[in-house]
């Protein structure tokens, strides 16, 4: 009998990968296989800074730099699932921030358009997109409340920093019947709430998610 060779950097971190879907996603109310599947396949370690690439796949938010963080995987995966998309979505994301969430959209979607606002994020999480290949993310330096419109209407919204309100500006930038995942300020600036807002022929509705914990998003509707 011989000896098993020892594991890889590389495998050892897909075998966290795989156990933390196991557990964390599919383990609890995550049942979309598209998603499952992209949260098996990024490499979540490669989002987040060298030294808490042992941490990658705890099901917790880390921090990446510039007063930003990279949010938890089950948060992740449950935003992409409730955005209910298809292989030939096109998903307008607002905060690249370290690239993760996009590239999970990357993998289901036809093409994400994602924004940031920070340059120093912008900079460094175009290169690692390149890098790895994710050619349908297309990345603009910007203010995320205002969206994308040239590239206006898209089958799905996702906000990943903390609106205090909904943005109607961004609303209008999707296709009538398609979502928007938005963390929303609901007390006193600290309190926040998931929410799911779907574009009518008439305006919209909002369905309370769950309670969640995000940094503020940036921007015109931060100081207005």
């Amino acid at each position: 009998m011989t000896d098993e060779l020892p594991l890889s950097t590389e495998e050892e971190q897909e075998q966290r990968r795989f156990r933390m879907v196991a557990e964390d996603l599919a383990g609890r109310d995550i049942d979309d296989e598209a998603v499952l599947d992209a949260m098996r396949t990024v490499p979540r370690h490669l989002f987040v800074p060298e030294r808490l690439r042992d941490r990658a796949y705890a099901d917790g938010p880390l921090p990446i730099g510039e007063g930003q963080t990279i949010s938890q995987p089950y948060v992740v995966a449950s935003m992409t699932q409730h955005l209910n998309l298809s292989p030939s979505s096109k998903v307008l994301e607002i905060g690249t921030g370290s690239g993760y969430q996009a590239a999970v959209l990357a993998e289901i979607v036809a093409d994400v358009y994602s924004v940031e606002v920070i340059p120093e994020l912008h900079e460094t999480t175009t290169r690692l997109l390149e890098k790895l290949g994710y050619h349908n993310v297309h990345i603009t330096l910007g203010d995320g409340s205002r969206g994308w419109p040239e590239e206006a209407p898209f089958d799905g919204i996702i906000i990943t920093a903390a609106a205090p309100r909904v943005p109607e500006q961004l609303i209008s930038q999707l296709r009538v019947g398609r979502h928007m995942i938005v963390p929303v300020v609901t007390m006193a600036g600290w309190a926040q709430e998931l929410q799911k807002i779907t574009r009518t022929e008439t305006g919209h509705t909002a369905e309370r998610l769950y309670d969640v914990r995000f940094v503020p998003m940036k921007g015109e509707i931060d100081k207005s």
